[in-house]
């Protein structure tokens, strides 16, 4: 434990329970590794994930600024909490994405506290949170299986799970955590065998435990609704023409330009196109082979990071920079995404998949990481072109919160554009979220792949009764350099994803598929081969 300073004023609060927030996570992720030491710890998506999802049902208690002790729960539906279900399965592969706001029980699926924390009553004081929740939304109660690491100490001395659980209750063997949720006025239901595997000390066992809220008289599980509210976010997608600049301050004052309009209008975001700073070649003497291009743009990384993110804070918009060839510490060149936030804040993601032209002529290597980002609009992701067309990451970024997909693009033709654009409208629709596309127009001689550009910049939508009948909050003319500009609704999606007509996020089959992510790097994939591609030298993007 963190020892106090001798410095501290009289008065100063050391214990405080509160809901998690997002600085939290590194604190709760060291946190569950002490606790389950025998067991895979949370990664910080799938923390990020919980948080977002329902922030109302986390909680964390500090003692002196340190975490030593969280709590994650989520609403569900009676018909599902109660019915057979393993630890995985009801809780989205640990992300908590199954919550549903019209859920009428609390399902309760973490609780830990640091074990060198003694007489403070930490885990009490989180169930207090919890039963104060349940009280305050009206549910009917709270419900989760408790672990039983007592069990295979004991196992030749019981008949069974259930046999055990039986004497525990009675007192003639003591478990610590069931004994401690009987005390909190939990009730035993059943043994859930296979609950989870990894709980070697449990032997996979688990018991249903139940306490019912005692202000609520229901004889049938009702179904919550969810009012329709409003949450309004203004996006702008910058449909780029590529043009001839005499220097790196003229290709600025460009951007500058749809910047100041988008923020005139009170925009939230912009997004501008892929390789948006390939611009930045015209001025060159001569023209530079895509070895050498890559280098030259690489060069004005720094500079241009630290101009854009004075652009956001100065005009008051988050900006999404479209994406820079940069190179990596490691010497290699990645596509990158720059996403400056109004309040300063820089964050990056990688292209994950780059084409087969890019790895094959500019030699550029493909990122190893997908999560959301966290803005004062809520979480958001950013998918680079190719990147849209393989919905795993989507599914990754709407289970660790996000409501909007951002994806700068770089097409030379319309087959290329609209493998982009139907697959964009594929991650809105099987997500639930906003996708917003930004490309590049016109065509810039003697800069390779920008020969020609094709493009209809759109902001896209579920397709359900709240939204734009055609699945469209609205899109560019073709080919043109223009400014789209749409208000989208973030409720809307809250209410689609718990009450709408179909709902593809809580419907999935977690007992027949999941997709696994390797979080540590123990695993990295094989280089890919760099076949010569058909065709010229074209981004071939989407």
């Amino acid at each position: 434990m963190t020892k106090r300073k001798g410095t501290e004023k009289f008065g100063q609060r050391r214990l405080e329970v509160r809901n998690a927030m997002i600085k939290d996570i590194p604190g709760i992720a060291h946190l569950v590794r002490r606790v389950y030491e025998d067991m895979p710890a949370y990664t910080h998506g799938e923390i990020r994930g919980q948080i977002n999802n329902f922030k109302e049902g986390c909680f964390v208690a500090l003692l002196d600024d340190e975490v030593v002790g969280y709590c994650a729960t989520m609403q569900l539906a009676e018909a599902l909490a109660f019915q057979p279900h393993d630890w995985d399965e009801i809780t989205g592969n640990g992300y908590g994405s199954r919550h549903d706001p019209t859920g009428d029980w609390l399902y309760g699926y973490e609780m830990c506290v640091d074990p060198k924390v003694r007489g403070v009553r930490i885990g009490r004081r989180l169930y207090e949170e919890r039963r104060a929740l349940a009280e305050e939304k009206d549910l009917t109660g709270i419900v989760f299986a408790g672990r039983m690491p007592n069990y295979r100490r004991f196992r030749r001395r019981v008949d069974g799970p259930e046999d055990y659980l039986d004497k525990v209750v009675e007192g003639k063997l003591h478990d610590p955590v069931l004994r401690f949720q009987l005390a909190n006025g939990f009730e035993p239901e059943r043994i859930m065998d296979g609950y989870l595997p990894e709980d070697k000390a449990s032997m996979a066992n688990a018991v249903m435990m139940v306490w019912r809220n005692p202000y609520v008289e229901r004889d049938q599980p009702v179904k919550k609704r969810l009012p329709r509210g409003v949450e309004a976010v203004r996006v702008a997608t910058c449909q780029l023409q590529a043009r001839q600049v005499a220097d790196y301050d003229e290709f600025m004052r460009a951007v500058q330009y749809f910047v100041d309009v988008a923020s005139d209008y009170e925009s939230d975001f912009i997004v501008f196109p892929e390789l948006f700073t390939l611009m930045l070649l015209s001025f060159e003497e001569k023209e530079l082979s895509p070895v050498e291009a890559i280098e030259r743009l690489s060069e004005y990384t720094p500079r241009l990071r630290n101009d854009i993110s004075e652009m956001a804070m100065r005009y008051n918009i988050n900006i999404i920079a479209g994406s820079h060839p940069t190179r990596m510490e490691d010497g290699d060149i990645h596509n990158v995404a720059y996403i400056c936030l109004r309040d300063g804040a820089v964050h990056a993601q990688e292209k994950i998949h780059p084409t087969p032209n890019e790895r094959y002529w500019w030699n550029i290597k493909g990122g190893d990481k997908v999560e959301v980002i966290q803005t004062d609009c809520g979480p958001i992701g950013v998918q680079i072109c190719y990147d849209s067309e393989f919905p795993e990451l989507s599914r990754r970024l709407a289970d660790e919160g996000a409501r909007i997909i951002f994806v700068p693009f770089c097409t030379d033709s319309r087959q290329g554009y609209l493998r982009v654009r139907y697959c964009g409208q594929a991650r809105a629709i099987e997500n639930q979220c906003f996708v917003v596309l930004s490309g590049n127009v016109g065509n810039l001689p003697n800069v390779a792949n920008m020969d020609i550009q094709y493009a209809q910049s759109c902001i896209l939508t579920p397709c359900d009764f709240p939204f734009a009948r055609d699945g469209i909050a609205a899109e560019a003319s073709e080919n043109v350099e223009t400014l789209t500009i749409s208000d989208i609704n973030l409720a809307d999606l809250s209410w689609a994803r718990a009450e709408g007509t179909v709902r593809n996020l809580a419907d999935r089959r977690f007992d027949l598929y999941r997709i696994e992510w390797d979080e540590d790097g123990k695993h990295p994939g094989k280089p890919r081969p760099r076949r010569e591609p058909l065709g010229p030298k074209h981004p071939g993007g989407g």
